[in-house]
């Protein structure tokens, strides 16, 4: 069913405005009524209206000052200016302020209908564009986080909740789950966008290093300090500082971080001069900091202090439904890269995919996708262009195999299943079972699947 267009008539005349009203409303017009400019903001702070049309001379404000503050809050509302007493003062000031049109009391009601009718096809396109806008920024914000999975989903919304804001974010989660994707769309979506997003990974840096990288130091501070420096804090201020792999920072520098994060005051290394940054911070790890504040190696308020909002990526393992997606992703992405043209994958390859456990995650799976995209000589990806230690798991590990089944007979199934698979090619067979085609025909001969008799006349014994 088509959605009623809604239009605001504001005019003080009465029988005026209930003439008005009833004809649209015959003619399929969801028709509200005014009579003052109040009563007008009013309806129009609660309700929505794709079209306003609106008298200039009302018994509390000007039409025309009404228009200036409806244009101010939205642009999509259309407004026609009505005036039984036209000036071409009036009639600028308000074309100027972004009214649809202006018309002229007594006026014709088809002429005033052909101008409803464009007014909301033209506040229905902006709307609509609008809404493209936000949805393609929402995109881009979350362009390389591929996923429907509901707790990705749910992650995500977390994200468009807190980035506006000010608050620390501790992002946890596996090595390659993403976690410096998700620190970057914060960044994207906060009031510091348009400043510095600086990256400090804690783990790549050494301790005696880190503390000047973070903080920077003065001249003669130790050897080889041959001029004042300004740390990553300083080149931070205003944006946004992450702090990469928290968890490998000493007990040293968490002390002088927990510091900082209480009153946003640090010191360069030799100095005795105390410096402030208006820095967000953002932290994350792939350890369990509870844990490590258990064994003495994390200081508990400094956790407390970073742990405001918890943001925890799942690992690859746990949203399977989306391998597919994240698949056709990097397909996409890497073959723009290289100049590739590539259709697809092979079903055979992408059930693979599907099994495996990825413990590097989705950084694993985009290493694996650019491999077959190197390595492949077709249009199509299959199980032969992936690595032997992706391809060898899956094979050894059938999702079907019983507690009590003995070796043999969880082998003979799987090459049965894997046969099956690929339709009898033997030298695919072999790839996915990641053995060579010499010792699969060993194993069909032992299995009795494939006798020595009919390997010699088998016609894909020789491919």
């Amino acid at each position: 069913m088509k959605k009623r267009k809604r239009i605001l008539l504001v005019d003080d005349e009465t029988s005026f405005r209930v003439h008005l009203g009833r004809l649209f409303t015959r003619k399929g017009y969801d028709v509200t009524e005014a009579a003052t400019g109040g009563e007008a903001l009013a309806l129009l702070g609660k309700m929505h209206f794709d079209v306003v049309l609106l008298d200039i001379v009302l018994p509390d404000k000007d039409g025309v000052e009404i228009l200036r503050d409806l244009k101010e809050q939205t642009q999509d509302i259309q407004v026609i200016m009505m005036t039984a007493n036209a000036t071409v003062s009036n009639a600028i000031s308000s074309m100027k302020l972004g009214a649809y049109d202006y018309l002229i009391k007594p006026f014709e009601v088809e002429e005033l209908t052909i101008l409803i009718e464009r007014a909301c096809e033209l506040s229905t396109l902006r709307r609509e564009s609008k809404h493209l806008r936000h949805e393609l920024a929402r995109q881009r914000e979350f362009d390389e986080f591929v996923g429907k999975d509901p707790e990705v989903l749910e992650m995500l919304e977390l994200v468009a909740k807190v980035a506006p804001t000010d608050s620390t974010v501790l992002i946890t989660g596996e090595t390659g789950t993403g976690k410096e994707l998700i620190a970057k769309a914060i960044h994207r979506k906060s009031a510091r966008r348009d400043k510095p997003f600086i990256v400090v990974n804690c783990s790549a840096i050494q301790e005696t290093l880190l503390e000047s990288e973070m903080y920077g130091y003065e001249k003669g501070a130790f050897t080889g300090a041959t001029r004042n420096k300004s740390g990553l804090i300083e080149v931070a201020n205003t944006g946004t500082l992450f702090l990469d792999e928290i968890g490998e920072l000493s007990h040293t520098l968490q002390v002088k971080l927990l510091r900082f994060l209480e009153g946003g005051e640090y010191r360069r290394v030799g100095s005795a001069r105390s410096l402030r940054a208006d820095v967000r911070l953002l932290a994350a790890t792939n350890r369990n900091l509870k844990r490590l504040i258990q064994d003495a190696a994390f200081r508990d308020d400094l956790f407390y202090r970073l742990n405001v909002i918890n943001i925890q990526l799942p690992p690859l393992r746990e949203r399977k439904a989306d391998i597919e997606e994240l698949v056709q992703y990097f397909l996409r992405k890497t073959c723009s890269r290289m100049g590739k043209c590539i259709k697809r994958i092979d079903a055979n390859a992408l059930e693979m995919l599907c099994h495996y456990q990825w413990p590097g995650n989705v950084r694993e799976l985009e290493n694996v996708i650019e491999r077959a995209v190197i390595l492949t000589t077709s249009e199509m990806i299959t199980t032969n262009d992936f690595p032997a230690d992706l391809v060898a798991p899956v094979a050894a590990s059938p999702r079907w195999q019983a507690e009590s089944d003995s070796l043999a007979d969880v082998e003979h199934r799987q090459i049965l299943k894997v046969l099956q698979n690929t339709v009898g090619n033997k030298t695919r067979a072999a790839a996915v079972l990641g053995i060579t085609k010499k010792t699969l025909y060993a194993k069909l001969r032992a299995y009795g699947i494939f006798p020595r008799s009919q390997a010699a006349r088998d016609p894909l014994n020789g491919g």
